[in-house]
């Protein structure tokens, strides 16, 4: 009884187990459908046997299952061969296709291989069919439609001047030479109070050059003229002109370099200036001569500079109208000098430094011919900064505090504020703005007055009409001080006791000038110019106003 009531629960647990057998060997494996119309396989002939069947019209594809295969001896769970026998390499045909890397990498045995694929199913997405299989364990890859890929903006780069100097190649240097002849007429060469006309021509040649080695450095710059009136005055106002600097570096390491240099100028002093003896037939020339030697180390964003700095100055003998000759060994001297800076680089465009600096004068003669001592001693103190805003604004620019003071006891201790700067502001392609900033105490040969405060502003704007076609704007403001008790040209009810600057002669100078260039090509330009010239001291019977007309041709290559 216990049988029969029994049989039909086993039968119901058999039926339950073996349509969960029949669902799960269905998930492992596809059997014939017997509604097929044709035979999916020959029984004469096993599968091994037979190429793999086109799928029917329906879609249907006949799936493929990679074949597991046993590890071999002394493989772990890993499927690592550790036997290191020695495997047979696989010969090619001729003409077979190159394998893929993935392809040709050995799988360890014990490790399922990839799908095969036959060339009869195409799968719906061909990058699929071209894609290397993973490595085990790796992450599922989202494998998608091929895409173009995006293509890449290039930056905008300014195209080269078509007008620019191309320079000549000489073995490792590249020189660039030029010459410019200029012509023109000057209302009042001699900056004189009632002035005197002259037409003017002159012969300005030039020379830069500029090495091209991987490491170190040497560059030069020499520019020089020659400028003749006619009819020419007395005292003649045909002066020469040169001034020539040559810089060179040594990178000793990479943090650590020495800075070389020398310097020439040769001039003249300026028609007009109470520096001239009276009585001249022409002006006497001067040179001004040296060198300097320094060293900068970088700590990190720290740069520090060491520099020591020669210089020499010299007048040649001034010739008179009435044909003796006077001596200028009294205005000759040497200058030694010594600079410190240091420097933070708070960006790789802006630099702030301080500089501290010191110098002593030695002239000739103790003693100058009119029974003055002008030996000296300066001190400078500086604070400002290099800057380079994305080569739109770039330069330098400081400004400071000096003062000197001299052997003899009736010299006031000269002092005041300096500055020096020069500063590119690139507004757009078309528009350039330059400042520029100096500021210098001279020699002065005037009895009483030790020496001479130089302070120079210059304000140029360019415009590009065409590329070859510039317009050039440039406004310019100086002031000359020549302090002491006893300033030539000041009457004696307005001079003060000793050491007053009410005393102190003060000329001003103003200046305005209109330009242009016109390119022809690159060896050739034609330039002209018109300035403006104003001089107005508080000295009475030495204010001026001048006129200059130029127009020249350059030539370089």
């Amino acid at each position: 009884m216990r049988l029969r009531t029994a049989a039909p629960g086993a039968l119901l647990i058999a039926a339950a187990c073996f349509a969960a057998g029949a669902a799960h060997a269905q998930t492992a494996f596809q059997f014939p459908d017997p509604l097929a119309p044709t035979l999916q396989t020959d029984p004469t002939k096993p599968p091994r046997f037979q190429k793999p069947a086109k799928p029917s019209q329906s879609g249907q594809q006949r799936q493929t299952f990679a074949p597991v295969v046993a590890p071999a001896s002394g493989a772990g769970k890993t499927g690592f061969d550790s036997t290191n026998a020695r495997k047979k390499a696989v010969k090619r045909k001729p003409n077979s296709k190159a394998t893929t890397d993935a392809d040709a990498k050995a799988i360890a045995p014990g490790v399922a291989q990839p799908l095969t694929i036959s060339t009869d199913q195409k799968p719906a997405n061909a990058a699929f069919a071209q894609a290397p299989a993973a490595p085990p364990g790796s992450p599922p890859v989202e494998i998608g439609a091929i895409r173009k890929p995006l293509l890449k903006h290039k930056a905008h780069i300014e195209p080269p001047d078509p007008y620019a100097q191309l320079g000549i190649r000489t073995g490792a240097f590249d020189l660039y030479p030029a010459i410019e002849l200029i012509g023109g007429y000057a209302t009042n060469p001699g900056a004189e109070p009632s002035p005197r006309g002259a037409a003017l021509y002159t012969i300005a040649p030039e020379l830069r050059a500029q090495s091209n080695w991987s490491r170190h450095e040497l560059k030069a710059d020499l520019r020089g003229s020659y400028t003749g009136y006619s009819p020419d005055e007395t005292p003649t106002l045909t002066r020469p002109y040169f001034n020539g600097k040559v810089d060179g570096r040594i990178d000793v390491r990479d943090t650590t370099r020495v800075d070389l240099g020398t310097r020439a100028l040769v001039s003249t002093d300026n028609p007009g200036s109470p520096n001239l003896q009276a009585g001249l037939s022409t002006l006497p020339v001067f040179a001004t001569y040296g060198g300097n030697a320094g060293v900068t180390q970088r700590f990190n964003r720290v740069e520090v500079r060491v520099k020591g700095d020669v210089e020499r100055t010299s007048y040649q003998d001034s010739q008179l109208t009435d044909g003796t000759t006077a001596s200028n060994k009294d205005r000759d001297y040497n200058q030694y000098a010594g600079t410190l800076r240091g420097g933070y680089e708070l960006t790789p465009g802006i630099t702030p430094y301080v500089e501290v600096g010191a110098d002593t004068r030695v002239h000739d003669l103790n003693t100058d011919f009119s029974g003055y001592q002008r030996n000296s001693n300066g001190i400078v103190g500086n604070v400002g900064g290099t800057l380079e805003l994305t080569r739109l604004l770039t330069g330098e620019a400081s400004i400071g505090y000096t003062t000197r003071s001299y052997e003899d006891p009736r010299f006031e201790r000269l002092k005041g504020l300096i500055g020096s700067g020069s500063l590119v502001w690139t507004v757009d392609a078309l528009n350039t703005v330059k400042f520029t900033a100096s500021s210098t105490l001279g020699e002065s040969n005037i009895a009483g007055v030790p020496g001479v405060f130089y302070r120079d502003l210059g304000l140029q704007y360019d415009h590009a009409f065409r590329r070859w076609l510039i317009g050039t704007l440039k406004l310019g403001i100086g002031q000359d001080v020549y302090q002491g008790s006893s300033a030539p040209g000041i009457p004696d009810s307005v001079q003060s006791n000793p050491g007053s600057n009410v005393a102190d002669r003060t000329d001003n100078r103003y200046s305005v000038g209109l330009g242009f260039t016109y390119k022809i090509d690159r060896t050739m330009q034609l330039k002209g110019e018109f300035q403006q010239n104003w001089l107005r001291s508080n000295v009475s019977g030495v204010d001026f106003t001048a006129s200059t007309f130029l127009l020249g041709l350059r030539l370089q290559r």
